[in-house]
């Protein structure tokens, strides 16, 4: 709602013309199919009833399906868009406080000709 201004059509999102769009497509898909799988073959009269009722049901629940997920659609913050983000970047950082560049190369230990290590 906040980015409605006076006098400009609304976006798609936060129009109604979208979730009524998408439910009157599927509401015409139950309908046909209705039709035609509820009369039994062509030999039967077609099943308006029937056919009316499934295209009301898939009208409504559609309708409710894209009205919630509409609602709960939420812009992502700017701030989530910048940098390389968590695991992007494999070098060490020492503003992390435990990812020092000591704890990335331990020395290694020199042996000695006997097999004791000489410090």
């Amino acid at each position: 709602m906040a980015d409605q201004h006076q006098g400009k059509p609304r976006k798609l999102r936060t129009s109604v013309k979208g979730p009524l769009m998408f439910s009157a497509f599927w509401a015409v898909v139950a309908f046909v199919a209705v039709l035609i799988f509820a009369s039994g073959g062509s030999a039967r009269a077609p099943r308006f009833d029937l056919a009316f009722t499934a295209a009301g049901i898939a009208f409504i629940a559609t309708l409710v399906i894209a009205a919630m997920l509409s609602m709960s659609y939420k812009e992502n913050a700017e701030h989530l868009g910048k940098g390389s983000g968590v695991n992007l970047s494999s070098a060490p950082k020492s503003s992390h406080g435990f990812g020092t560049q000591a704890a990335q190369n331990p020395p290694v230990p020199d042996d000695g000709a006997d097999g004791t290590s000489q410090r």
